[in-house]
């Protein structure tokens, strides 16, 4: 299972992005998809996550300026940043945590980071 996660940059403060992670390979079910970020010199945080049934949970800081979502049928999650603000700038981490087809039990998975940087 691969994620490939897309859609960083660099914006001013109030700005706006869109992240997308796509997952692929041989999947069965993805129980969870979500984002994690890390800035320089601090642990890795939870952003946001949807589970398959669309319930989402935000860390605090996000809420009402965050919006994650998903496309099931394309194994796909998005997550709309909208009111960038500096503190936001990050190494975002899309993540999953799948059911494999042929396996009975879910897994997580990583992609790779993507920088969002968010100028004052």
């Amino acid at each position: 299972v691969q994620l490939q996660a897309s859609g960083g940059g660099l914006v001013q403060t109030g700005g706006s992005l869109r992240l997308s992670c796509a997952a692929s390979g041989s999947i069965f079910s993805i129980n969870v998809m979500g984002w994690y970020r890390q800035a320089p010199g601090k642990e890795r945080e939870l952003v946001a996550t949807i589970i398959s049934d669309g319930s989402t949970n935000y860390a605090d800081s996000v809420k009402s300026r965050f919006t994650i979502s998903r496309d099931n049928a394309k194994n796909t999650a998005y997550l709309q940043m909208n009111s960038l603000k500096p503190e936001d700038t990050a190494v975002y981490y899309c993540y999953a945590r799948v059911v494999r087809v042929g396996l009975r039990y879910a897994y997580d998975y990583w992609g790779q980071g993507t920088q969002v940087t968010v100028s004052s």
